[in-house]
């Protein structure tokens, strides 16, 4: 890959947790590999044991490889890193009504209805 077109450790992360994501069963480095494609077998590798000594993935022994799952789905890891935003700022209540304030209709419809019956799963 050229230098140009290289992606950042957080982006290959990023990739490999999405191609976890997109699948109910856990995946192979080889596996994660062709469904990414354009990125060596050991990079995949690396990627997958940075992932899991951060506790974003879980493995599973299958024989002598290993297949990976996500220990957590998009929005809960989505939902962590708001919480650490706003626990890292000195005022998370201004924080709060910033992001309110780039919210879609649909997103901010979304939210007021979740407030409205104190939290809990969208619909």
């Amino acid at each position: 890959m050229a230098r140009a077109e290289r992606r950042s450790a957080g982006e290959l992360e990023s990739e490999v947790l999405a191609a976890l994501w997109a699948t109910d069963r856990p995946l192979t480095p080889a596996e994660i590999q062709t469904e990414i494609g354009g990125l060596a077998y050991n990079t995949v590798h690396t990627i997958l044991k940075r992932l899991y000594d951060k506790g974003l993935v879980l493995r599973d022994a299958d024989g002598r490889r290993g297949a990976y799952r996500p220990s957590k789905n998009a929005a809960e890891l989505t939902a962590e890193a708001m919480r650490r935003a706003l626990d890292r700022g000195p005022d998370p209540i201004a924080a709060l009504q910033q992001f309110v304030t780039g919210l879609s209709r649909d997103e901010e419809q979304a939210l007021r209805e979740l407030l409205a019956r104190g939290g809990g799963e969208p619909g």
